[in-house]
């Protein structure tokens, strides 16, 4: 049950944000998960927003997420017998996707044809059989032999006609999400290798007439064709070239993390790799840009963004840091000055502090909030943008933001921090603390204006202290979305906060396939153009605490290990908005 600490402003706020198309003037937020349920777990859950904005027509903007809306109902025995809600949903997808057409004041999640599990019974996991029917996630997989599979991307780019791109031929979508097989076992074999592989689908000119048909997608194509038996796909992000000033203009970077086994079945070494493809999203041409090393021995490297300047630069950046509590390290950067094809060494530019003081002893997992908490292995991941000045080019000044968490000044302390460059990222300036005071941030996006005239904020945060093994108090968590315009020099002034979502409890939450942890994902993302901004988070101020998950958390937490059998059943022993985590986009348009 959503607890609210403020008076009649703050209940006003979440009435506005409560109700999916309202519309409140200046900055203003709606839902944009809101083709699922809210009283039925797991498919009341939702994490790991993306968006993106056509530059070309900037009040269109496509949204991606993680979304189990098509999962079967939490099955009874699968609950109490092995502490998850993972049901019968063999070839069920994960990539939900939402539109909007009027700069993020109302969204829409279309419903089409695929597999599907949402209307099996709760009583057993045997009780369901995936079958065709309604899916609130990407089609066409399914019919392709593959499963979308969640960690969502998305971004917009010319479409290419004749062989050339234009924008006078309009735009193309961009979704890029992991992509298994849908027969296949580990490991697995045609149409994908590996545990895990990349997919993107594609939209041409999304418009409120055909964003529901299921026909105006094109069929997913695999973007990692030549992985091992071994190899397992991770944290990607697409990027399309959209300044028509590039010489490279209408390419599609997709950049990924690449875990594979060294044949000792817990050991993985890992790589950055990027994939481009020059006609659209039909072909795509892998290539690895930095040797694959242990993690342990040298630390991790990963979580990486993708963008590229006016004049087609395109710039890679990942996380380095050594893995330990908390993980030091640096934001990396790499360049390619001819499209993709070759690329500079990689050169650590900013400092970074992964803020994981604390790994929860049953999960593994660095975690924030107290025992059984939230993770936040990628706290510290660069989060950037570059004003490039599309569609044209013509008024770029290139400046690169980067934001992130940190924990630089210590549990309780942690802040997100944002650096610039203006001379192609040779030279960056102090990391200033741009999140509010009593925030604890645990992921962040930045996005700047095309012609760099200001800046937006997206991040989430922890309001509350860490609380160990209490799991009785409460754990506030809620969205913030701020503004700063830029000088002739690049630097931000004064932050405004635009909007400040309602306050939930992280307790409420979790992955679906865990009841042992909290989750809310690994990431926000923000867009902007040269008249407003927009930014997408995981909303959970209307999921409702369980004492009895609680108590089974509480439990697990003390033995150290999950306590099974015994866990509780949701369905029956949970308010039904226990889980309720639904996406949300702040947007500054008036």
């Amino acid at each position: 049950m959503r607890r609210l600490l403020a008076p009649p402003v703050a209940l006003v706020l979440s009435l506005v944000l409560s109700a999916p198309g309202v519309i409140a003037l200046g900055p203003s937020a709606s839902l944009v998960s809101n083709g699922s349920p809210v009283g039925t777990t797991p498919q009341n859950h939702q994490n790991e927003p993306a968006v993106a904005m056509d530059a070309h027509r900037p009040a269109v903007l496509a949204a991606g997420f993680n979304d189990f809306v098509d999962w079967q109902p939490c099955p009874e025995d699968a609950a109490t017998g092995s502490g998850t809600c993972r049901g019968s949903n063999r070839g069920v997808g994960l990539s939900g996707v939402s539109f909007s057409f009027d700069s993020g004041r109302t969204w829409t999640q279309p419903t089409y044809t695929g597999i599907t599990s949402r209307d099996c019974p709760s009583t057993a996991v045997a009780d369901c059989t995936p079958h065709t029917g309604p899916i609130g996630t990407l089609p066409w997989y399914a019919e392709n032999g593959l499963i979308s599979s969640g960690d969502p991307a998305v971004a917009f780019g010319p479409r290419r006609v004749n062989g050339a791109f234009s924008w006078e031929n309009g735009s193309r979508l961009y979704y890029v999400n992991l992509a298994g097989a849908l027969n296949a076992t580990f490991p697995q074999q045609e149409p994908i290798r590996g545990y895990l592989a990349i997919g993107v689908s594609r939209m041409d000119n999304p418009t409120p007439e055909n964003f529901a048909d299921k026909n105006a997608w094109l069929a997913p194509v695999i973007v990692t064709e030549r992985t091992s038996a071994t190899t397992f796909e991770d944290k990607e992000q697409v990027w399309a070239d959209n300044a028509a000033s590039s010489p490279y203009f209408g390419s599609v970077y997709v950049c990924v993390d690449e875990y594979r086994s060294n044949g000792q079945g817990a050991g993985f070494s890992q790589t950055e790799q990027v994939a481009r493809s020059r006609d659209g999203g039909d072909t795509w041409t892998m290539k690895q840009v930095r040797s694959a090393t242990a993690n342990a021995a040298k630390g991790f490297r990963g979580a990486c963004n993708i963008r590229t300047d006016s004049d087609g630069v395109v710039y890679l950046f990942y996380t380095h840091f050594q893995v330990g509590t908390p993980g030091l390290g640096a934001h990396t950067l790499q360049k390619s000055f001819d499209g993709g094809k070759t690329w500079t060494k990689p050169r650590d530019v900013i400092p970074a502090n992964d803020a994981c003081f604390n790994i929860d002893q049953v999960s593994g997992r660095c975690v924030a909030d107290g025992g059984a908490g939230a993770r936040i292995d990628l706290l510290s991941m660069p989060s950037v943008d570059i004003a490039n000045g599309a569609p044209t080019g013509a008024d770029a000044t290139n400046e690169i933001v980067d934001a992130w968490g940190d924990g630089s000044l210590g549990l309780n302390h942690e802040v997100t921090r944002l650096s610039h460059s203006e001379d192609g990222g040779l030279t960056w300036s102090a990391p200033e603390t741009v999140s509010l005071a009593g925030d604890r941030p645990i992921y962040s996006a930045p996005a700047i204006a095309p012609d760099g005239s200001a800046i937006y904020l997206m991040y989430e945060a922890l309001t509350d202290p860490w609380r160990g093994a209490d799991m009785t108090s409460s754990r506030g968590y809620h969205g913030i979305f701020r503004r700063a315009t830029l000088d002739a020099s690049g630097s931000p002034g004064a932050w405004s906060t635009l909007l400040t979502g309602p306050l939930g409890d992280i307790r409420a939450t979790y992955p679906g396939h865990d009841i042992y942890q909290e989750r809310v994902g690994d990431y926000v993302y923000a867009a902007a153009s040269r008249t407003y901004g927009v930014g997408v988070w995981a909303d959970a101020s209307d999921a409702s605490v369980c004492p009895d998950v609680q108590d089974y958390r509480a439990a697990s937490y003390a033995a150290g290990q999950r306590v099974l059998p015994g866990a509780p059943w949701p369905t029956s022993d949970c308010a039904a908005t226990f889980g309720n985590v639904q996406i949300r986009a702040a947007t500054s348009a008036e």
